[in-house]
């Protein structure tokens, strides 16, 4: 799907925190930029993608590349900043419009259960929960993201998540303005999943273990740990 850079760039978001109105082609009228877009501020995959989106933050900074995460909602917002999560700046839509004109994803309760037992997610929610990264029950659970990356005056990259564990990779953010000479694979690689260590401390009871699809990860992680002790 082609995106009309000069109409999504009218789109009105706001700042978090503030509320500060402002459009979406301010970020790349003077500079390039890489505008994440969340599916849920509350969300550990897309928590796990802005942990991985800052270890490149340092190279787009040096750049004079702005790096902005976007939420489908100011719900969660305030949890997200304060968890440091994203070396970034924040805002979330006005409206669901936006990402309706990106074309991005909306699950059904059905879909997204069953999206959160492929493969890329099982390895994402167990890298997420060895980090830990967890899930909380804020916000609308069923939308999906993606990001843009606009080069001033020169081309765009859409890129549309299809499924929440989706995330495009540093590397090749990085290559999109000719910085791969600046990817170090050993700290900017978004880690091969199959290479997780599984967490072996065991939290201790609270909400968060009784949240959605927790159960998922540590029924797999401990298959997992048990096959890397053989």
């Amino acid at each position: 799907m082609s995106v009309d850079i000069n109409a999504i760039g009218s789109h009105k978001i706001r700042s978090v925190p503030g509320g500060e109105q402002v459009e979406l082609k301010t970020f790349w009228q003077d500079q390039d930029a890489v505008v994440i877009f969340f599916r849920r501020w509350g969300c550990m995959l897309c928590r796990l993608w802005a942990k991985e989106l800052s270890e490149i933050a340092p190279v787009l900074k040096k750049n004079n590349i702005k790096l902005v995460g976007i939420g489908v909602e100011n719900a969660g917002s305030k949890d997200f900043m304060e968890g440091k999560y994203f070396d970034g700046e924040l805002y979330h839509v006005e409206d669901i419009s936006t990402y309706n004109t990106l074309g991005f994803k909306r699950f059904n309760v059905v879909s997204i259960i069953t999206s959160l037992f492929w493969k890329q997610s099982r390895e994402a929610i167990a890298k997420g929960r060895g980090m830990g990264l967890h899930s909380d029950l804020i916000g609308d659970s069923l939308q999906n993201g993606g990001c843009l990356l606009i080069q001033n005056g020169g081309k765009s990259r859409h890129f549309v998540q299809l499924g929440p564990a989706d995330m495009l990779p540093n590397v090749d953010i990085l290559e999109h303005f000719n910085l791969e000479a600046e990817y170090k694979e050993e700290t900017m690689a978004n880690k091969v999943r199959d290479n997780i260590e599984c967490n072996k401390q065991r939290d201790k009871p609270s909400i968060k273990n009784f949240l959605p699809f927790e159960p998922i990860h540590v029924i797999w992680c401990s298959r997992r740990c048990k096959q890397t002790k053989v």
